[in-house]
């Protein structure tokens, strides 16, 4: 009796391989083009290790360990790293000006039509610049995708977006009153103090955001942004959501004309999130007690914690000021070549258990 498999084919499959080839002969494209683009505006392509003592410092984020056994047998605990960022803010203090970096990077926890336990963060950074500059890069990178991978509109779930269109910049205080009927002025936490949930957890209950008892001020952030805020962003046009609270920006300065808020900013297309970007925060004490602070949450929530990189905040303390962003490539690539999803424009996609 021969007995049939519901299995999927393998991703080396050749019939799906050659489904594939064309989303990844556009990720090559792309590569290519903005690469070129980079180079053409002065940036410096950098490497950097993938093997970090600190895997980055945000509650949420989850790594992969592993062990380095030194040759005197001595055993030292590693983290597969979440960003190139310690290593790239290094360099910045090092003496760099302009540098990018196709980084793989790694996260646990994270699988699915948009997620990849391992993936591409195309991320640069511009030393004395705005970080409004980093918006136009954005504007400009999403051009040259939709160019170089033949796609356009671009389409994601029943939503498009034109990438050659100039991007809304909508703030947060604005998004959350367009699309939740909110006031976030009225519930913002003060700049290092505490994030009382109370008041927030009752706002969002009138505004019909479902909440729990042990839910924390960011918990209620997090939930409003997901659910009516990111589904709307970057539709027709894409949007550059900005001036997060500064409780929502571990890695961001402050603004100098309001500190409640910080210098970040997000850009969608078609409600996915592309990029995530940072007027970067130079005060090496202050990035300590908000790691300090975020990997308290950690502990609370996980059970665990990960080190500090006291190299890295040494290098904060003579980095000159910048504006830094991170792209997941792969997500561009999807959009800029039509593919459904993440997988489809992976060469080699990580085996599934």
């Amino acid at each position: 009796m021969v007995v049939s498999s519901s299995a999927p084919s393998p991703w080396w499959s050749p019939s799906i391989h050659a489904d594939r080839r064309p989303f990844l002969l556009a990720r090559s494209r792309i590569t290519a083009t903005v690469r070129a683009w980079f180079g053409a505006d002065g940036f410096v392509e950098v490497e950097t290790p993938a093997l970090q003592l600190s895997p980055g410092n945000e509650a949420h984020l989850h790594a992969f360990a592993t062990d380095l056994h030194a040759p005197d047998g001595s055993v030292h605990r590693l983290y597969l790293r979440t960003s190139p960022e310690f290593s790239a803010k290094k360099l910045l203090a090092a003496g760099e000006e302009r540098i990018f970096e196709f980084a793989r990077v790694f996260r646990d926890r994270e699988r699915g039509m948009a997620h990849h336990p391992e993936f591409t963060l195309l991320e640069w950074y511009r030393a004395g610049a705005p970080y409004t500059r980093l918006m136009d890069d954005c504007a400009r990178l999403l051009a040259l995708a939709a160019e170089a991978g033949g796609v356009s509109p671009f389409s994601w779930r029943g939503r498009s977006c034109d990438p050659r269109a100039e991007p809304e910049r909508i703030t947060l205080v604005e998004a959350f009153a367009r699309f939740a009927g909110m006031d976030l002025t009225r519930v913002l936490p003060a700049p290092g103090g505490a994030s009382e949930p109370g008041p927030f957890a009752a706002l969002a209950a009138h505004a019909g955001i479902r909440t729990a008892p042990d839910d924390t001020w960011a918990d209620i952030f997090s939930r409003v942004l997901v659910e009516r805020i990111e589904p709307n962003l970057g539709i027709g046009r894409p949007a550059i959501l900005c001036d997060y609270p500064v409780s929502e920006a571990a890695l961001a300065r402050p603004k100098p004309d309001d500190p409640r808020f910080a210098e970040r900013f997000e850009l969608y297309a078609c409600g996915l999130e592309l990029a995530n970007a940072f007027g970067e925060l130079t005060d090496a004490r202050e990035q300590r007690r908000r790691f300090e602070q975020e990997m308290a949450e950690k502990a609370r929530l996980y059970g665990e914690r990960y080190p500090l990189d006291e190299d890295f905040l040494a290098a904060l303390a003579q980095m000159p000021q910048a504006s830094g962003c991170a792209l997941g490539f792969d997500r561009l690539a999807v959009l800029a070549s039509g593919a459904r999803r993440i997988e489809d424009v992976l060469w080699a996609p990580v085996a599934a258990p």
